[in-house]
C-alpha cells in the first residue's frame, strides 16, 4: 500500500533557492530523496509555511516531516509561527510526525519546552558519540542504533528544555538533546536533532562551501561512506557512515506509518 507523506519544508524560498544553486535541492527535495531511498513507491507532497503557502489536506496523507531550517530566528520567536500553526494543526489531525533538526526543535516549542543557540556552539559536520538513553534502547525509533554512533549534523540551535511528557531518547556532549519522542494525548512526534537525510558527499560538501570545518575534514566526509581510513581519520565507525546506518531513524519510522 501506497505510503503518503507531507513535508514541511522548514526553509523559505529566499534560502531554498541558494540551496539548488549550491547542492541542486531545496531542504524539502532532499528530505523526499531520502525517503524515497527508503520506500521508492511512496507518494510525497511538499510545502512551505514560510512561502504563504496553506497546508493541504491532511487527510489524506499517513505522516507528515518536518525538515531543518536555516533561518536566522530559533523556533521559540514569534517569526517561526507559520511553522509552529503547520505542526498544530498537523497534531490537531493526529497524523504521526517525524522532525529533523529545527523540526525537533519546534516540536519542543510547540509542545511547551523551550530552544537555542546552544551555549557549546555550532556542531557541524558529524555530530559524534551519541548515547542512548535507557529509554532510548527500549523506543523503536532507535531500534538498530548503538551508542557511541555518528551521524550528519549541522546547527546553532538546540533543544534547552523539553515539554512536559518528552522522553529523551538519545544526547552527546555537544547537546544532550539529540534525539526525543512525545507520544500522548493523541500526539506522536519522533524528533532527532541531527540530520539521517543527509548523504555524506552533502554534508561534506555543504560544510566546505560554507567554510565551516577544515578543507580535509570536510573532504573526509565526502568519502567516508567508501573509505574506511576517512573514516578512522574522523574517529568514527565506517559502519555507522553507511547509508544504511545513516537512514535509521527514518526507516524505522516509515516502517510504522
Amino acid at each position: 500500500m501506497t505510503k503518503r507523506i507531507l513535508i514541511v519544508d522548514n526553509d523559505p524560498a529566499v534560502i531554498n533557492d541558494r540551496k539548488r544553486r549550491l547542492f541542486g535541492e531545496s531542504t524539502g527535495e532532499g528530505y523526499a530523496a531520502a525517503l524515497r531511498r527508503i520506500d521508492p513507491g511512496c507518494a510525497i507532497a511538499i510545502t512551505a509555511p514560510y512561502d504563504g503557502e496553506d497546508l493541504p489536506d491532511l487527510t489524506v496523507f499517513d505522516g507528515a516531516v518536518f525538515t531543518g531550517s536555516a533561518v536566522d530566528w530559533s523556533t521559540d520567536d514569534a517569526r517561526a509561527e507559520p511553522l509552529a500553526g503547520a505542526m498544530r494543526a498537523v497534531f490537531a489531525a493526529g497524523l504521526p510526525a517525524l522532525g529533523s533538526c529545527n523540526g525537533m526543535q519546534l516540536a519542543a516549542s510547540v509542545l511547551g519546552g523551550r530552544s537555542q543557540a546552544s551555549p557549546n556552539g555550532r556542531e557541524d559536520g558529524l555530530a559524534v558519540d551519541i548515547r542512548l538513553t535507557e529509554a532510548g534502547r527500549r523506543h523503536p525509533m532507535m531500534a538498530g542504533r548503538e551508542d557511541g554512533f555518528a551521524v550528519p549534523c549541522v546547527h546553532r540551535d538546540e533543544v534547552a528544555l523539553l515539554p512536559d511528557g518528552a522522553v529523551l531518547l538519545a544526547g552527546n556532549r555537544h547537546s544532550p538533546v539529540q534525539a526525543m519522542a512525545f507520544e500522548r494525548d493523541g500526539i506522536r512526534f519522533w524528533g532527532v536533532q541531527y540530520h539521517p537525510e543527509y548523504t555524506l558527499p552533502f554534508i561534506g560538501k555543504r560544510v566546505l562551501d560554507w567554510e565551516r570545518l577544515p578543507v580535509e575534514t570536510a573532504a573526509d566526509l565526502q568519502i567516508a561512506h567508501e573509505d574506511p581510513a576517512a573514516a578512522q581519520r574522523l574517529g568514527v565507525r565506517y559502519s555507522d557512515m553507511q547509508d544504511t546506518a545513516r537512514l535509521t531513524e527514518l526507516r524505522n519510522w516509515m516502517a510504522q506509518l
